[in-house]
């Protein structure tokens, strides 16, 4: 740490979104940047809601740090090397440029009034910017639905006190078809030395969204051999990513399900309420109290409904490929069928998209 000139910053207010490029649902991100601007990698990541330091260790960030060091050291000569790990085009400069935020916040926080209110949170710029796609009447894109995979959406368990090895492949994921093995250390991922998973995740992030179908290409060390490969990815590769976790799909919940939290019923209630295994049987965990987020329970949804029916969709979903679904295909102002299951009953609703 000696050898790096450090710089905090606490808020998003009017954060340069043309530079800090970053999973804005994390609590700790960190960027190893040179004096010119040139990011050399990036380093925190999250999955789980309680468990914040899951996928990060003091080890790693030491690791990351002796990597950055290290690519300081042969700059410039590597710089096209880094090209990749460089900040994306972007629409909008600062949140404050984001319709929905214009003119909420200054610029710097209010330490003599009301310091927290004036405080604009870094999860804000991720739901400013898909409540954009919203106000525009426009689908959420997987992309934006789920940023910032994590390596398991392909198919890779990373070992959270390395810098990038390989803890675990799925059996039939895109990884295991690419030949990536347990212990392999990913030097690079489409060109771009890796540091740490957070590097992993920014070159997932900027792959190809839903569309049309992705292809990166990896270097791995294996015992003391370099050895090249392919990782295909399929068109709703991104869709294996759960988002239940993230602050940002508060708001996800607002638009799409009225303020509703669920979770997928046990095998237990499943059997209990004589629901199929493969059938859709969302329990509502939570419902909204307040505002927007209360349209749920004024359309008369009540905590420990189970959805058995939204829009005819039966099938099993998880509250996360619920929201992709809706958001999708549904846009604010239609009212969508649902039927929940209550102390044994079939009740037909009507749940108002926002």
């Amino acid at each position: 740490m000696d050898e790096f000139v450090c710089v905090r910053l606490v808020q998003a207010n009017a954060l340069d979104l043309t530079l800090f490029q970053f999973d804005y649902d994390l609590t700790f991100a960190v960027f190893f940047m040179n004096t010119d601007r040139t990011i050399y990698g990036r380093y925190g990541t999250r999955s789980e809601r309680k468990d914040a330091t899951k996928d990060i260790s003091i080890e790693s960030f030491r690791e990351a740090l002796a990597a950055a060091l290290a690519l300081h050291k042969h700059y410039p000569a590597n710089k096209t090397s880094l090209a990749g790990k460089q900040p994306r085009p972007t629409q909008f400069k600062t949140p404050d440029d984001f319709p929905s935020l214009a003119g909420k916040y200054k610029p710097a926080l209010d330490y003599e009034g009301k310091v927290v209110q004036s405080c604009m949170h870094c999860h804000q710029v991720r739901d400013a910017e898909r409540r954009f796609f919203r106000d525009e009447r426009k689908p959420i894109a997987d992309d934006v639905l789920y940023p910032y995979p994590m390596p398991n959406a392909v198919g890779l368990s990373l070992d959270p006190k390395e810098k990038a090895k390989v803890k675990d492949v799925a059996p039939g994921s895109a990884a295991q078809k690419a030949g990536f093995k347990v212990a392999d250390e990913i030097l690079s991922l489409e060109g771009q030395p890796i540091i740490s998973i957070a590097d992993v995740q920014w070159v997932l992030h900027n792959a190809s969204d839903a569309s049309e179908p992705a292809t990166l290409n990896a270097q791995v060390v294996r015992g003391r051999k370099k050895i090249n490969l392919t990782l295909d990815l399929g068109r709703d590769w991104r869709r294996h990513s759960d988002i239940a976790w993230r602050t940002t799909t508060w708001d996800l919940r607002r638009m799409a399900a009225g303020g509703l939290v669920l979770e997928d019923s046990t095998a237990e209630e499943r059997h209990d309420a004589r629901l199929p295994d493969d059938g859709l049987a969302l329990r509502v965990k939570y419902v909204g109290e307040y505002g927007e987020h209360a349209v749920a329970k004024k359309a008369g949804f009540k905590k420990d409904d189970v959805l058995v029916s939204v829009d005819r969709q039966t099938t099993h979903l998880t509250e996360s490929e619920l929201f992709r679904y809706l958001l999708q295909n549904k846009m604010p102002g239609e009212k969508i069928s649902v039927t929940v299951l209550r102390g044994g009953e079939r009740i037909n609703l009507e749940l108002p998209m926002q």
